[in-house]
């Protein structure tokens, strides 16, 4: 294994939970906006199987307009929670392939590599996920919505992750997130990929967060996808 941290952003700074083991595998989580890896990093050591590696990148501070222009850690362009206002940067898209490209030269193939996240982060990750030319072996979006979902599926045309599975969960009581946004989401993801390999769940009582019985499902979403070799 070689390869420099320094020389991909947001790496070099990343939480990063290591394999007990040979590692073979690769988790890449990112979080909501206001958070930094730490946390989920903490909830990925909850879960974690021990040929995997799971890395928890800190999201840039960034002015955020939704939030009076204050900064604080965010990967989104935030204008207001509209399903069709919320944005992305392209910069924080591009960013994450680096991530990826640096585990490939590492060693480890992109078809054993998982991205996910949590509300902006998992919707990042569905934006990255669906428009690299790198197979993955799957995505995890919690509590998230598909930025610029008008621009798909033609921004997805070059896409290697059509047959790719992808699980979504979201809280049904969700007040930041509606749960409507992720099913919306679903049924969009359906019109991009195999709709065979989208699915998504919801968890009554969930407000805008995770829950034992949710991350049971994302566990054995990675450890399906991710099996021992």
């Amino acid at each position: 294994m070689c390869g420099n941290n320094m020389s991909v952003p947001l790496l070099s700074e990343a939480v990063t939970v290591p394999g007990t083991e040979k590692e073979t595998a690769v988790v890449i989580f990112l979080h909501g906006l206001g958070d930094t890896g730490h946390g989920w990093a903490d909830t990925m050591t909850s879960i974690r199987l021990p040929y995997i590696k799971y890395i928890c990148p800190h999201a840039p501070r960034i002015p955020v307009t939704l939030n009076m222009k204050m900064t604080m850690p965010s990967c989104c362009y935030m204008l207001k929670f509209d399903y069709v206002a919320l944005s992305i940067d392209h910069t924080f898209s591009s960013i994450v392939k680096a991530i990826i490209d640096h585990e490939v030269k590492n060693g480890i193939p992109s078809s054993r590599i998982i991205l996910g996240g949590f509300s902006q982060g998992g919707a990042l990750s569905l934006y990255t996920a669906l428009t690299s030319q790198r197979q993955l072996a799957g995505v995890v979006g919690l509590s998230c919505w598909l930025p610029l979902h008008k621009t798909f599926p033609q921004a997805a045309s070059g896409s290697g992750n059509k047959d790719t599975p992808i699980l979504q969960c979201h809280g049904e009581m969700d007040p930041m997130i509606p749960v409507q946004f992720g099913a919306m989401t679903a049924e969009k993801l359906k019109t991009i990929i195999s709709p065979q390999n989208v699915t998504f769940r919801s968890y009554p009582g969930l407000m805008h967060s995770s829950c034992p019985q949710e991350m049971s499902a994302v566990k054995e979403f990675i450890e399906k996808k991710l099996p021992r070799v």
